[in-house]
């Protein structure tokens, strides 16, 4: 999932609150791997019964299961735990368009804004390289600018092509 998945309201979250209130751990294991199945559930067979106690306990158990939820997803990525993040945190407009795409089972909103914001990045940088073409033949430096532009234009170029294309 994106960096947003250690977010407060980010998927992982969302789908272990909706386990806690259907009382269903079936809503967050898909985002947890098999070999930390049997540790989710132990979390929230004790976060149910912590739950019965008082609205306070409720709150502590329910953020525990979401810690827990959290730091085995992110294990299974590989990825260490540092918390669980605000909501917002770390929110990019194409996470937003895409869980909307989803939800509306419809893309458009969401190809609309990456090929705009991939055509005015591209503009960007072929525009700085451009700026610096036309330097004096004695000014080694402004040449070295260019060079060093220009290459690093086409490396981003052959990278953002070679991601599209490996998927």
């Amino acid at each position: 999932m994106p960096p947003h998945s250690e977010s407060m309201d980010g998927p992982v979250v969302n789908a272990a609150e909706k386990a806690l209130d259907m009382e269903n751990v079936n809503y967050v294991l898909p985002f947890v791997p098999l070999e930390h199945e049997g540790e989710l559930k132990e979390a929230f067979e004790r976060t149910i019964i912590v739950r019965e106690l008082s609205a306070s306990a409720a709150e502590l158990a329910d953020y525990w299961f979401f810690e827990t939820a959290v730091r085995l997803h992110l294990s299974g990525r590989g990825k260490p735990y540092h918390g669980i993040k605000p909501a917002g945190y770390n929110r990019r407009p194409a996470l937003t368009l895409a869980e909307e795409a989803l939800k509306k089972d419809n893309s458009l909103d969401l190809i609309n804004f990456m090929v705009s914001f991939m055509q005015e990045d591209i503009q960007t940088r072929f525009e700085d390289v451009l700026s610096k073409k036309d330097y004096e033949l004695k000014d080694i430096e402004s040449g070295r600018d260019y060079i060093s532009s220009m290459q690093d234009f086409i490396r981003y170029l052959d990278k953002l092509y070679e991601f599209m294309e490996q998927g």
